[in-house]
């Protein structure tokens, strides 16, 4: 089983989590933050990756720093879960659609960290959850992971649709790479590296 756990401590988050990425999706989550308890919900079901994790933040000051520092805690997690990358497909994309809204996610787990995240001008909030926070969420997770994520959402009026189907398709598109593929002989790179 690829798993990993992790502690972190600072001034500003407290956070305890641990995952299991070839797990069934089943999820203990508690951040403090209801919109984002539901997003890593959807995450961790879609994502085929069992997830535990309990935040104590600053969420007084406002949502920012329990987002940022848990998706950089899910980062290396996943990182270290994946170990060598030995046999897994490297590559996931995923196309999702919520109603009116269509986002797509591509990923490599090239361990060279960049994030492309596109929005139509006007995407609207979700309700009690700032629409920055999805990406500091997704730029987080592309830096602490070290993977090449590109992001878009193609079209949606509805802030919560929106920031799901990110949620769900960063989730596909990982589930998809981190697979382990019978055919794969080593590291999937020409470098034998990543």
């Amino acid at each position: 089983m690829r798993t990993a756990s992790q502690k972190r401590d600072t001034a500003e988050t407290k956070i305890l989590l641990s995952l299991n990425i070839d797990g069934s999706g089943e999820g203990k989550i508690d951040t403090g933050i209801p919109f984002f308890d539901h997003m890593l919900t959807a995450f961790s079901r879609h994502g085929l990756i069992d997830l535990d994790v309990t935040v104590d933040g600053d969420i007084e000051v406002d949502y920012h720093h329990t987002v940022e520092d848990t998706a950089i805690v899910i980062g290396e997690c996943l990182k270290q879960a994946l170990g060598d990358k030995n046999g897994i497909a490297r590559y996931g994309h995923s196309y999702l659609p919520m109603d009116e809204t269509l986002s797509r996610v591509v990923v490599d787990l090239s361990n060279r960290p960049h994030l492309e995240f596109k929005f139509p001008e006007g995407t609207p909030d979700a309700q009690n959850f700032p629409f920055t926070l999805v990406e500091e969420f997704f730029r987080a997770i592309a830096s602490n992971l070290r993977a090449n994520i590109h992001a878009e959402v193609l079209y949606g009026r509805d802030g919560h649709h929106i920031a799901e189907s990110l949620f769900k398709g960063l989730a596909r598109a990982l589930r998809s790479a981190m697979e382990n593929d019978p055919r794969v002989t080593g590291i999937p790179s020409t470098k034998e590296v990543l």
